[in-house]
């Protein structure tokens, strides 16, 4: 099975700049999950969105490459199930003419 996230969006602390550890801004999250559903086994999509959202807020990240990393670790303690996340974090407004976004994926199938 697979999960897809599209285009979660809230405001956190991200960034190394100083107006970025002041301000929030927004930040967008994709990401694909892949497992295998067994019965009574699923993986709850909201809880996933509210889980990264929440960690997001809490953690305040210097880099988008910190943030990655650690919303895979938590995620795969979370959710055991997980066998592969693609990962996709974006600041739309950090620069006039332009997305900017860092992506990972991971896979922890043995």
């Amino acid at each position: 099975m697979r999960i897809y996230i599209e285009d979660l969006r809230f405001q956190c602390i991200i960034g190394i700049l100083d107006f970025e550890r002041t301000t929030p801004q927004d930040v967008i999250i994709n990401l694909q999950i892949t497992y295998t559903f067994k019965e009574n086994l699923f993986i709850n999509y909201a809880t996933v969105s509210q889980l990264i959202e929440t960690r997001m807020q809490e953690e305040k990240f210097l880099l988008l490459e910190d943030a990655l990393l650690y919303l895979s670790k938590i995620l795969k303690q979370k959710f055991q199930a997980i066998e592969t996340l693609e990962l996709k974090i974006t600041k739309p407004a950090i620069m006039k003419n332009s997305l900017v976004s860092v992506g990972e994926y991971f896979c922890f199938k043995s």
